[in-house]
């Protein structure tokens, strides 16, 4: 009996993923899982010869079930549904051998198996979707292979209804998008399940229990916590799955922790409870882990939030509306001593780690950084989100002077701040003692590009191709969360091929081991998952809502070897989109909502004619953060489709 095993999450989690029709259970509760980590040994669980509960390295916690090599033997539990709906089981498995399998079982039929692989690491394995009627007998049964296997932490997951579907040409964005979803969706938790707190690699037990409510994971898998750069890049794909409950639940949370006494940086991380700072990076109210762009990301995520549902708390919630202005207007102000920058302010680091306020999410280099490339331009882009929030707020003045903030923050960025005399080079950020830096950055060079900070030009394109080489080569980064930013940053700037690249080989690197031990495969990291189905939506489809004014603009980014893409069934507003592209040069817009919609059909460069609908008109030029565009603006009544193409 070999139980060979990598520490890597909780002893007793219950997940929850949702998707545009979730099924939470809310009368009936969530679907209780009794004994999910093993950590009450046998309790709620059936064991045949062959098998049982160990304590030797378990995944999560304390504890771990095994079953020997061999044919025949199982574990396994059944629970009732408290309420119809659909729900996914996951558990983290590791194997010996071939053969071994995770089943769902349905009154006694099965439901959906898992056939495991040998592999001891361990991985996370799902059964999505299972639809339940209230008082139905679900039964999980983990069954013997060639060799050991070992399994832990089981969790349950609302399931879906529907949700964004992917045809194409290209078999490999297809299936690409598939995963992407499924996994995504298996990361969030049911409101109202219990599970530990404070569960970290120090602590595998945490510190007790609590309820977790409408949140998902956004951060390391063996730590109960999600974390504020994870959820500010996880947000517009977690709307996407229609998670828009949880967004707007972990954005209040850290809304609500940045106070005064924090110096008005949001925490770093909380429990699934929403409510409990994660304690492993948060030691008190002047040591605690915070890091300067997330500030300013948690603004301009807000307003993506807001363009996508439409959803007016965004801007009519006081603690949000409080946290938008302090985070660009105190914050700014109290972060703003170490260097001059003129007429216009900087936030600034302190340059002496992480507990004590770091100016990069760059943590992996030695250098004391007052000033960074990604918190400046983070700084920028929330400037012009409260500029964008103010106005539907109707707040004209509050719109107006966020506005020549970011005007003149981008102009000092471009004249002066990125710029090292009698040097080319572009300067991604300043230690405490002034020095400029050039060369890669990581994080503080790749911002500045996808934040659009840099004037659009030669320069700008210089920069971009300086990334890619530099993350094509030794200065690639080791953990892969870092490398899902690469995607965005090309698809920005129309760099199409470049950015599928990235996405793809995001994509291959997913059974490969992440770079932390306790982490377990790259593809179990929450963060992959999240930011290729917002890659394929927002990067790929160049799908731009802005529900609150009814509009939605849409740009093939296309790369060469995807002949046509359709997504399907995209949420905006209170209904859906449905765009197809064929090519670069043709576009067909459905508006799945009741209301109509003004459709923008975007076309990169200067065009004369375009065709709509089969009738040829004059195309409208626009200039796009420094970029030229021909576009069609059609009128979409609810239900109907409407395509634009370029014709001359």
């Amino acid at each position: 009996m070999k139980r060979k095993l990598c520490s890597v999450l909780i002893g007793s989690s219950l997940l929850a993923a949702a998707a545009l029709t979730p099924a939470r259970a809310a009368e009936g509760g969530p679907l209780i899982v009794v004994n999910p980590g093993f950590e009450k040994g046998a309790d709620g669980w059936t064991f045949t010869q062959g098998t049982g509960v160990a304590t030797n390295r378990p995944h999560g916690g304390s504890r771990l079930v095994y079953l020997d090599a061999g044919p025949g033997m199982s574990v396994s539990q059944a629970v009732t549904a408290p309420a119809a709906g659909r729900y996914s089981i996951s558990a983290w498995i590791s194997t010996g051998g071939t053969g071994g399998t995770f089943a769902v079982r349905r009154n006694g039929a099965d439901a959906g198996t898992v056939t495991l692989p040998s592999r001891s690491t361990y991985a996370r394995y799902t059964v999505s979707d299972v639809e339940l009627a209230a008082g139905d007998k679900l039964e999980i049964v983990f069954g013997s292979g060639s060799g050991w296997v070992n399994a832990d932490d089981v969790m349950v997951s609302p399931g879906s209804a529907g949700g964004p579907r992917v045809t194409s040409s290209n078999a490999e964005i297809a299936e690409l998008f598939a995963w992407s979803r499924d996994k995504a969706r298996s990361w969030v938790h049911q409101d109202g399940a219990p599970g530990p707190l404070n569960v970290d690699e120090r602590k595998p037990g945490g510190t007790g229990e609590g309820t977790y409510t409408t949140t998902y994971w956004a951060g390391y898998a063996h730590r109960t916590g999600y974390y504020s750069r994870d959820f500010a890049h996880q947000v517009a794909g977690a709307h996407i799955l229609g998670l828009d409950r949880e967004n707007k639940t972990m954005l209040r949370s850290f809304a609500a922790s940045a106070t005064e006494e924090h110096k008005f940086y949001p925490v770093w991380a909380l429990n699934f409870d929403a409510k409990t700072y994660l304690d492993i990076d948060y030691r008190s109210p002047d040591s605690f882990v915070r890091e300067v762009p997330a500030t300013f990301e948690l603004v301009e995520k807000a307003n993506q939030a807001f363009r996508w549902t439409g959803d007016r708390a965004y801007v009519d919630d006081a603690a949000l509306w409080d946290y938008y202005r302090h985070a660009t207007g105190e914050f700014v102000d109290l972060h703003d001593g170490l260097l001059p920058n003129g007429p216009v302010k900087v936030a600034e680091g302190t340059g002496k780690g992480i507990f004590a306020g770091s100016a990069s999410y760059n943590e992996t280099g030695d250098e004391p950084l007052a000033e960074a490339g990604d918190a400046i331009a983070a700084q920028y882009q929330a400037y012009r989100a409260l500029a964008e929030l103010a106005r539907d707020k109707h707040d004209p003045t509050t719109a107006r002077h966020a506005a020549e903030r970011a005007r003149a923050l981008k102009s000092y960025f471009n004249r002066t701040w990125s710029v090292k005399p009698g040097s080319g080079e572009m300067v991604r950020a300043y230690t405490v003692d002034g020095t400029p830096l050039t060369g890669f950055g990581k994080e503080n060079s790749w911002f500045m590009p996808m934040k659009g900070i840099i004037d659009a030009g030669p320069r700008n394109e210089a920069y971009l191709d300086f990334i890619d080489a530099q993350a094509s080569g030794a200065g690639r980064p080791a953990n892969l969360e870092a490398v899902t930013y690469l995607p965005d940053t090309f698809f920005r700037h129309n760099r199409n091929d470049t950015a599928w690249k990235w996405m793809r080989y995001v994509y291959e690197q997913r059974e490969a081991a992440h770079v932390s031990g306790r982490q377990g495969l790259n593809g179990d990291y929450p963060e992959v998952a999240f930011t290729l189905v917002s890659q394929t939506v927002e990067g790929l489809m160049g799908i731009q809502p802005d529900a609150p004014r009814h509009t939605v603009a849409t740009q093939s980014r296309l790369p060469s070897d995807i002949g046509w893409l359709e997504v399907a069934d995209v949420p905006v507003g209170d209904g859906t989109v449905t765009v197809r592209h064929d090519g670069r040069t043709s576009t067909t817009f459905t508006n799945g909502s009741d209301r109509p919609y003004l459709w923008e059909a975007r076309f990169p460069g200067e065009h004369r004619w375009l065709t709509v609908n089969g009738h040829t008109v004059a195309g409208l030029p626009r200039t796009i953060d420094g970029v030229r565009y021909t576009v069609a603006v059609v009128p979409v009544p609810g239900g109907r489709t409407a395509t634009a193409r370029v014709t001359g």
